[in-house]
């Protein structure tokens, strides 16, 4: 009957594995339709920055209270899957605690630790969701997280708690089972020989049905959490990585040159000017749609992970304007996601599926022109996402090709024009300060 069980399990890894692979294929797909950008420069300063800051948690310790319980998730997530790697090998090959074969005593150290991270895991869960639900933090109940954001925060830790807690069921039920001679006694189990009182009174029989529906729960949820995750902001343990390794090492606030635009004015100022063989003059400029962004702002968008940090830091956000950098990602993974869909769509019936809409229908322009650029939010975010780069593309989108700019800057505009400075007067006058 083992094999049974053993083809079962190659049965359901095998397509939890294949459903999980298609979503990280549209994603990347989705990532890959922005416009193209070379980040591969500067490798040993990238490496170092993916090291300090996506494994080192560097930027998290700012708020150390978030921090300490974020890196107890973060630790745990990253061993406990050793714990997982050991599941799967048992669940293929039908053995029972495969490493504890060969590790001896440090076999029975790791699985201590790994109930000790376990516990620290459930009750850090229970500490976040009391910072949302009873603390009621203002950056975590802004009306950008209503409907589904909130839902998803909440699903994931109810179900981080029921992952570890079966978990810890299984070992509970395992142990007794060691002591009964039934199974080779493996493992130190200080957490869940607590909970070795509830299986107690139970017959053998009962105990090894408990423990393989306890395996097997824990680790099909595993599977169906891995699938869930890439459609939820918890598809930032993945992203975090790749993200941060191909962050700006630019300083913060300084400006990619806009080639094209320098070329068109040069063009028009000077009729001498030569350009290159292959030049092709722009059709656009700014960012209209998520497709006029680069591919690293798309990869960003997928990184989010809505904790809200850059809009508690935001000033335009914090004297009460309609502008908060944590929406600025969230609308353009959401308008990302839709022109994915309606590509999927237009495969399957031939026909254009295009909505009409852009990602300006998602983000207003007050929103937009709230924004002081001053790079706080980039440099609060904690795996180095930059929402003012969106922001000046979108906004460049209004001035160069909506000619919608406020009064104030197009006043500017026409005094740069006609005066060569931000000010109405005449440039004969521009020295005219000194005389006193």
């Amino acid at each position: 009957m083992h094999w049974i069980s053993q083809l079962l399990f190659i049965l359901c890894l095998g397509t939890g594995i294949y459903f999980f692979w298609k979503s990280v294929s549209r994603i990347r797909r989705n990532i890959l339709l922005g416009k193209d950008l070379d980040l591969t420069d500067r490798p040993k300063e990238r490496l170092k920055q993916l090291i300090w800051v996506a494994l080192g948690q560097s930027k998290m310790v700012t708020r150390p209270v978030a921090a300490f319980f974020h890196i107890i998730i973060y630790v745990g997530f990253v061993l406990i899957n050793i714990e997982v790697l050991e599941i799967l090998i048992d669940g293929i090959f039908g053995t029972h605690r495969f490493f504890s074969h060969f590790l001896g005593d440090v076999y029975n150290t790791a699985i201590a630790f790994f109930e000790l991270l376990a516990l620290g895991v459930i009750i850090a869960c229970v500490v976040f969701l009391s910072r949302r639900y009873i603390l009621k933090l203002k950056r975590l109940n802004m009306p950008e997280l209503k409907g589904w954001p909130i839902k998803d925060a909440t699903i994931i830790l109810y179900v981080e708690i029921v992952l570890m807690l079966a978990l810890l069921c299984m070992n509970a039920s395992d142990q007794i089972l060691q002591g009964r001679g039934i199974l080779e006694k493996h493992g130190s189990f200080p957490v869940s020989y607590w909970l070795t009182g509830f299986f107690e009174a139970f017959s053998t029989q009962y105990l090894v049905v408990a423990e393989r529906t306890f395996w097997w729960f824990h680790i099909i949820g595993i599977l169906i959490f891995l699938n869930y995750v890439p459609y939820s902001k918890h598809w930032h343990i993945i992203m975090s990585f790749p993200n941060v390794y191909y962050s700006n090492l630019k300083s913060k606030g300084e400006f990619t040159n806009n080639t094209a635009i320098t070329t068109e004015v040069n063009l028009m100022m000077n009729p001498s000017y030569q350009v290159e063989e292959n030049y092709v003059p722009p059709t656009s400029f700014g960012a209209k749609d998520v497709t006029d962004l680069t591919w690293k702002n798309l990869m960003d968008a997928y990184s989010c992970t809505e904790c809200g940090r850059c809009t508690s830091v935001c000033p335009a956000n914090i004297t009460g304007k309609i502008l908060s950098p944590r929406k600025i990602m969230m609308d353009t993974r959401d308008r990302l996601e839709e022109v994915g869909k309606s590509i999927d769509l237009a495969k399957k019936t031939g026909e254009n599926t295009s909505d009409g809409k852009s990602l300006h229908s998602y983000i207003s322009p007050e929103e937009l022109w709230a924004c002081t650029t001053c790079n706080a939010c980039a440099e609060a975010c904690p795996i180095n996402i930059n929402p003012v780069d969106i922001i000046f593309q979108m906004r460049q989108y209004l001035v160069m090709e909506q000619s919608a700019a406020p009064t104030e800057l197009n006043n500017m505009f026409t005094n740069m024009e006609n005066n060569g400075a931000p000010w109405q007067f005449n440039p004969n006058d521009k020295a005219n300060w000194t005389m006193d």
